[in-house]
Parts: C-alpha cells; structure tokens; sequence
C-alpha cells in the first residue's frame, strides 16, 4: 500500500496500490501514518508502477451509503491538510498520470517534480462530480 524508504535526510513515501494508486480510504489513511512518522526528514511522494495517482478509488464508492462516501471525502481532506501540516517540506515526484484527488495530492505538496511523461487532470468536473 505505501512502501516506506529512506535515502539519507530523505524519506520516501511510495503509493503502490492497484488500480494506478488509486487512493482507498486505506491508503490514504497509511499515507497520513506515514507522514506523521517521518520525523525530521524531508518527505518525498512517489508512486510505483506507470502512474502517479488516478484519484480516489471510486470501486470502493459503488453501492455505498452517503455516510461512507462522506468518510472517504473527510479521510481525504484530513490526508491533504496531514500534507500542509507536517513541518518538513513534502515533495511530489510525479510519473504517469495525476488525477483527481491524485491531482489534488500533488498540490497540496510543497513541491512537485514531473517527469517529461507526466500529466494532470481534474476529470471529475466534466460529470459534476465536483
């Protein structure tokens, strides 16, 4: 889910989940532990595999009561605000495709570095989503 390395002063946060990193409501709240645990140490978000982040995990939302579509959205903001409040800068490095609250993810850092190959995309305004 997020595989945790360190590099010197630098730690390194890696999403690696299905669906493109997808965010679950369980990877984004071991992505807030992990924050918190880095003490110290400059925080780098990566990704493994082809893309960064295709946003929240939207198989988890189908058939879900509005109480559990609101946990989703409130771990979510908790997760970008846990990235602002963190004393150390987080930076993103960005492969592949950022989208939605992936999108939103990559904002909410510091900094962001992206590849040649790397693109954003807020999908979810052209279906009223947001």
């Amino acid at each position: 889910m997020i595989n945790v390395s360190r590099e010197g002063a630098v730690e390194i946060l890696a999403l690696a989940g299905p669906r493109r990193n997808a965010l679950s409501v369980a990877m984004m709240r071991a992505l807030i532990t992990a924050l918190q645990q880095a003490s110290g140490r400059v925080i780098v978000i990566a990704a493994e595999g082809p893309a960064f982040c295709a946003g929240h995990d939207l198989n988890e939302m189908i058939g879900c009561s509005s109480d559990q579509v609101d946990e989703v959205f409130n771990v979510c903001t908790e997760l970008m605000y846990t990235v602002q409040a963190v004393r150390q800068p987080v930076i993103a490095q960005v492969q592949g495709v950022a989208t939605a609250a992936g999108c939103q993810l990559v904002a909410s850092c510091d900094l962001a570095i992206a590849a040649e190959d790397a693109w954003f995309a807020t999908p979810g305004v052209r279906i009223g989503l947001f």
